[in-house]
This record gives C-alpha cells, sequence and structure tokens, in this order.
C-alpha cells in the first residue's frame, strides 16, 4: 500500500510563490516517477509537473518556466516550487505516484493519489 501527503498549499498573491510537499510512504518501486495534478472547479485534472526518480522531468505547457519539480529519494519527497503565480493557478493540488513511458517519455499516473491541498492566488 502506498499513501501520499500533501502540505505546502495556502492563500498568495498574485505573482507570489508557494512550495509544495508530498512525502510517499510504502511499497514503491525504484522504476516508479511521482508528478502533481490540479483541478480546478469545473475544470478537468490535468498534469502539472513530473518527476522520475534520476530527475527526468516533465511540465505542463501552462507552468513552464514559473515551476519547478525537484525530488528527494533519500525522503521518498516531491516538491513543486511555484512562482510567479497566477491567479489562474488556482485549484486543489494532488500528489500522485505513476511512471514514465520509456518510449513515448509520457508520464502515466497509478491510482495512488494524495488527500489534495489548496492553492489560491488572489489579491
Amino acid at each position: 500500500q502506498v499513501q501520499l501527503v500533501e502540505s505546502g498549499g495556502g492563500l498568495v498573491q498574485p505573482g507570489g510563490s508557494l512550495r509544495l510537499s508530498c512525502a510517499a510512504s510504502g511499497s514503491i518501486s525504484s522504476s516508479a516517477a511521482m508528478g502533481w495534478y490540479r483541478q480546478a472547479p469545473g475544470k478537468k485534472r490535468e498534469l502539472v509537473a513530473a518527476i522520475s526518480t534520476n530527475s527526468s522531468t516533465n511540465y505542463g505547457d501552462s507552468v513552464k518556466g514559473r515551476f519547478t519539480i525537484s525530488i528527494d529519494n533519500a525522503k521518498n519527497t516531491v516538491y513543486l516550487q511555484m512562482n510567479s503565480l497566477k491567479t489562474e493557478d488556482t485549484a486543489v493540488y494532488y500528489c500522485n505516484l505513476g511512471f514514465f513511458n520509456r518510449y513515448s517519455g509520457k508520464y502515466y499516473s497509478y491510482d495512488y493519489w494524495g488527500q489534495g491541498t489548496q492553492v489560491t492566488v488572489s489579491s
């Protein structure tokens, strides 16, 4: 069984920064990857960023250049540093366990999710 626990959400003004953390515990394969998704009200859940244990990364187009994903393999923890936040970044952010397809490089999610953390960007 895998558990994912997020922290670090909150309220921030446009242009501000936040850092999210996700601690994973349980039976995790060394080939697994971790990702962050977000879901705004009335919208589909979308991939924000993903990272493998060897630090290969994948970002959604809307966050490239503003968000940075990183991983501490010793702590089984993944971080999402969010800079230059915009009102449209407002959403519930979910941590996820998944994998990268070795041929396409695309990230796919397993059905392991954190409880979600709210990020609100507002003045």
